[in-house]
């Protein structure tokens, strides 16, 4: 935890100072695309002890658990969308492999800054020719000398140009093992940001294409050992999971509170049957995210039950979310009517970490033994 945060203060105290002191104020303006950028807002999270949640206390961290984590994703989700894809990244795909994977001397060179808030992390599989098929990835490490040149692009890349760190998936051989990752920094010379992408919802969450043109890696950089990228990308996943299923039931979340606080005002009649539902499955949604987040504090195996959460939780909030613009309208027929803005981030969220067909194929083949 940061010098700043009281020690004795809980992560939920927190949470809700981080959530009304910044991430309300900003949540208009984020929805816009003109909010905090990425890396602002992560140090702010810093400043109250929350952007190391994940990692240890003696690199900085607050040393809490994955249902804390699952919980401020949560919250920051209930208010603003874009903000909370901004922090799960950083906390869990983007961070929280070089706690798994990374050498002491990695440890001791990072943590302390992506814990601190003051560097933002970011994490890079997704390719254009390679999405669902993450071991098709192209982008090229190749050997050179003591280090290594990469040379390809990612794309959809959250916090892309605001992120200090990226962890990088590259090929050195043929294969699904034949995948490496390695630590890229910002400002490294042949890395380049391409133009940010202007997408249907989450305007406020940067995203854009990473381009490699034969960048310099030291093999000290490397994470893990050669040929360990695809182990190294299913873990952060399978954490990354747990987040968005998080983000997924806060915006579930926000769009009850929309028809509930415009049922309550008398400005609609409300299909009580059709809130219950919302809310039955906003429940469901956040108790099968505990219970994934759980199993990952308690080391065990979780990647199908990460898998049934994130499915359930997005297939629910994108359903609340047309529910909260049907029950609101006509008012939410405006571009910025708080049911619009959900409905518009809500779809990402069965997209990326995997597409909810990519999960039904896991969970499916769990069942199956395959």
């Amino acid at each position: 935890m940061s010098a700043e945060a009281p020690a004795a203060a809980s992560i939920a105290d927190l949470t809700s100072a981080f959530v009304e002191e910044v991430v309300r104020p900003n949540a208009a303006a984020m929805a816009r695309g003109e909010g905090l950028r990425p890396d602002a807002l992560v140090r702010a999270a810093g400043d109250r002890g929350l952007a190391g949640l994940l990692l240890p206390v003696e690199h900085g961290g607050a040393g809490a658990s994955h249902l804390d984590f699952a919980r401020l994703v949560e919250a920051v989700a209930r208010v603003c969308a874009s903000s909370a894809v901004i922090l799960d990244v950083h906390l869990s795909v983007g961070s929280e492999p070089l706690l798994l994977f990374g050498s002491d001397a990695q440890l001791r060179r990072h943590l302390p800054a992506v814990a601190s808030g003051r560097h933002t992390a970011a994490f890079a599989l997704t390719e254009p020719g390679s999405g669902s098929d993450a071991a098709a990835l192209s982008t090229k490490a190749e050997r050179d000398g003591g280090a290594y040149r990469l040379t390809g692009t990612k794309a959809f890349i959250t916090n892309c140009g605001a992120a200090h760190l990226y962890l990088v998936m590259a090929r050195t051989a043929p294969g699904r093992q034949g995948i490496s990752a390695f630590i890229v920094e910002a400002g490294s010379a042949g890395l380049r940001v391409g133009t940010p992408l202007h997408k249907m919802g989450l305007a406020g969450s940067w995203t854009a294409e990473l381009v490699l043109d034969g960048v310099r890696v030291d093999a000290a950089d490397r994470l893990g050992d050669e040929g360990m990228g695809f182990r190294v990308a299913m873990a952060a996943l399978d954490s990354g999971r747990i987040g968005i299923s998080a983000q997924a039931v806060g915006l579930a979340q926000g769009c009850t509170d929309d028809v509930v606080s415009a049922g309550r005002s008398g400005a609609i009649d409300v299909d009580e049957t059709l809130l219950a539902d919302i809310h039955a499955r906003t429940v469901a949604a956040r108790l099968l995210t505990a219970h994934a987040a759980r199993l990952a504090d308690s080391g065990d195996a979780m990647t199908r039950e990460a898998s049934v959460a994130k499915l359930y939780a997005t297939d629910t909030c994108v359903a609340a979310a047309i529910a909260a613009v049907e029950l609101c309208a006509p008012e939410s027929g405006r571009d910025d009517h708080p049911s619009a803005i959900r409905m518009r981030d809500a779809k990402a969220s069965q997209i990326y970490e995997g597409t909810n067909q990519v999960q039904r194929m896991v969970i499916a083949r769990a069942l199956l033994g395959g």
